[in-house]
């Protein structure tokens, strides 16, 4: 016998298998629904539905099907984070794929340019890879005063900046353990790239939200969906 849910149990399952990065067990439940409703009393539902759909999209490295979908539902604020990173780093990944190479700084730099966030999905904030700068801003503060930030400091970041509490202590270990690479004498961080433009080989930015020493870093949340730029 098939189980009945209701609308919010489907989109609190929606959440918690998207915050734990269980894809395979998120994929299968979503193929168990049937097509969420669109009446305003279901829109929370929807909008959590579309957002794991969007997640299983970048997994699957269905990017086309992700930008329909990221395209063509007003996602509320909270939902931003997310989805803005598995914008911007599908066109990176994408990007990567017909240069046969990493992008560096400049080619991430230009990526964004060339394809800019949906309204969708963007408040009209000013972004840094795809970071707000509130959010830089605040990470860093706390930082700065403590490098190590406790779990219950990490669960206040999360609720401030709409990132999971895992995207908040990935943030923190990236940034110290580039403060590490740059105290311990790593001076050559930009390269020429190709045309002469001068690309970072590791990114000033502070915007690396992947498990720390990730092999391919391209995206932001919990494994396996951690693709971020390099710190």
């Amino acid at each position: 016998m098939a189980m009945v849910f209701s609308a919010e149990q489907v989109a609190c399952v929606c959440e918690v298998l998207l915050q734990s990065g269980c894809m395979e067990r998120l994929t299968g439940f979503l193929h168990t629904l049937p097509l969420p409703s669109s009446s305003p009393s279901c829109l929370g539902e929807l909008e959590s539905v579309l957002k794991a759909q969007a997640a299983v999209a970048f997994h699957q490295r269905r990017f086309s099907d992700l930008y329909t979908l990221l395209e063509g539902f007003p996602f509320s604020p909270r939902s931003h984070p997310l989805l803005q990173q598995l914008w911007v780093k599908a066109h990176y990944m994408e990007a990567e794929r017909q240069r046969s190479r990493p992008l560096g700084a400049v080619g991430k730099y230009r990526v964004r340019r060339k394809f800019p966030l949906p309204q969708t999905i963007w408040d009209g904030e000013e972004t840094s890879y795809c970071f707000k700068e509130k959010t830089r801003t605040m990470l860093r503060g706390v930082y700065y005063h403590q490098p190590y930030p406790s779990t219950r400091e990490k669960r206040e970041l999360s609720a401030a900046t709409g990132l999971t509490a895992t995207q908040v202590s990935n943030w923190f270990k990236n940034r110290r353990q580039r403060d590490r690479a740059t105290d311990g004498g790593h001076s050559g961080f930009q390269t020429l790239g190709s045309g002469g433009a001068t690309e970072e080989a590791y990114p000033s930015s502070d915007d690396d939200l992947s498990p720390p020493d990730s092999p391919h870093p391209l995206y932001c949340c919990p494994p396996p969906l951690s693709h971020p730029p390099p710190p």
